[in-house]
Formats: structure tokens, sequence, C-alpha cells
């Protein structure tokens, strides 16, 4: 009787730990490489990562054309000037991948 209690106790353990491993995390990335939502305090100055190429090709993906002038300031943050429907603009682009109306 007491084999088959400490085998029955041993199998229940080993069964609900394999059920325990088979459960989905539940964990989210807070801090993503690329912000894909505008931060409302952008620009943000930090170490951009973006080469020049990619910088004018996500302003332009961001509606803008005629995109020139492009320099990396100081702050990491890309500026340059650009028109959007017809508009000039200054624009910046900083390491989130945020692009805003320069201020």
């Amino acid at each position: 009787m007491n084999k088959i209690t400490i085998l029955t106790a041993g199998l229940f353990l080993a069964a609900s730990g394999a059920f325990a491993q088979s459960e989905t995390p539940s964990t989210s990335q807070t801090t993503p490489a690329v912000n894909t939502e505008q931060n409302p305090g952008a620009p943000i100055a930090g170490k951009n990562s973006f080469t020049e190429a990619q910088a004018k090709s996500r302003i332009e993906d961001a509606g803008y054309q005629d995109v020139a002038g492009l320099k990396l300031d100081d702050q990491g943050v890309w500026r340059a000037t650009a028109s959007k429907d017809g508009k000039p603009a200054n624009v910046s682009l900083d390491f989130q991948g945020n692009v805003t109306l320069a201020k």
C-alpha cells in the first residue's frame, strides 16, 4: 500500500511539472529598440544607431519628400529639411525612430 501511495504521488508531481512547463509565458517587451508609437516628448536625445540612408528612408516613410541637408547633431538627433504636402519643414529623427517637426 505504501508503494502505491508513493508511486501515485510521484506520478502526480511529474505530471504537474510537465503542465507547468507547457504554459505560455505572459511577458511583454517594455523597451523596444525602435518605438512604434510617437513619443510626445520627441525628439529624444540619445545614441542614434540609424545610418544616414536609414534616417532618410525613415523620414520619407513618415510622408516627407525632398529630404535634404541631413545631419546628425551632437544630441544624437538626425535633422533635415524636407517637404510634406507641398509645405517646407524642418524635421528630426531621434534614436527611437520618432519623426517630428524640428523645434
